[in-house]
């Protein structure tokens, strides 16, 4: 048994990021066409797309603010203009802030995930499933989060942005499920990617963070970018065509239920 994502067109958004470039990565090596969205790391986005084409793969690079609904529907035009209408969609692209308090968090921090996390996962669907809808099939595949589980001092925009992405995306799983598409979600813990390998190669690794989450989690060890990457192709196969509206922790087991739970 193998993933064949043979003939099916991938759009991930924040495909540059630490996570999305292994996505891309691992999809293509499944034998998917993959269309690379970025919104500034145009070099990065061209790296990855040479990756794919050296083994043999299909890649587009794509640049988009997900935020902004008129800039999506463009990168989706083109994507079936130049393509065919996509199969799968991965929305990972998020805005980056610093945590703080409640108290202390800026009111523009909040607005910020809300666009990235609630107004991007609709845009990409007004643009991309109607597509899916004629095909009779598609994957919708939201990246989340652990702390949307947690919800620990200082993750209150973050984890108020991917709560109201969670929302959105468990009804729109029962609005098209007869349509023959699914729509889950991956949510990451603190993983291991290349970040952290350049910091570990510079002898600047946070050991006494990683020491006390790593205490936490059942399995005692960071995971690893590759087994985000891992889920996501899983999701985007025939091999879950039966699943849907999953919220899947991918973090050791270090949060399983809700933090209200």
């Amino acid at each position: 048994m193998r993933i064949d994502l043979e003939g099916k067109v991938a759009v991930v958004t924040g495909a540059t990021g630490q996570l999305g470039r292994v996505m891309i990565r691992t999809l293509a090596e499944c034998g998917a066409d993959v269309v690379i969205h970025y919104a500034r790391n145009k070099a990065k986005a061209e790296e990855l797309a040479a990756e794919v084409i050296k083994i043999g793969g299909r890649a587009l690079t794509a640049r988009a603010d997900v935020t902004d609904f008129a800039s999506v529907q463009r990168m989706a035009r083109r994507v079936t203009r130049e393509w065919a209408d996509a199969d799968i969609i991965v929305n990972n692209a998020v805005i980056q802030y610093n945590w703080t308090t409640i108290l202390e968090q800026k009111v523009s921090d909040y607005e910020s995930q809300f666009r990235s996390c609630v107004l991007h996962n609709l845009h990409m669907a007004k643009c991309f499933l109607p597509g899916m809808i004629r095909k009779g099939a598609g994957r919708v595949i939201g990246i989340n989060t652990e702390c949307t589980l947690q919800c620990w001092p200082s993750q209150s925009a973050y984890v108020s942005g991917k709560h109201g992405m969670n929302g959105l995306l468990q009804v729109m799983a029962k609005e098209v499920g007869a349509h023959g598409i699914t729509v889950n979600q991956v949510a990451p813990g603190w993983m291991l990617s290349d970040r952290d390998r350049a910091l570990e190669a510079a002898g600047k690794t946070p050991q006494d963070a990683e020491r006390k989450y790593a205490a936490m989690l059942p399995l005692k060890h960071r995971g690893e970018d590759q087994d985000i990457a891992n889920v996501v192709a899983f999701l985007a196969s025939d091999l879950a065509k039966f699943i849907t509206g999953a919220f899947i922790p991918v973090n050791g087991g270090g949060a399983t239920l809700p933090a209200w739970a």
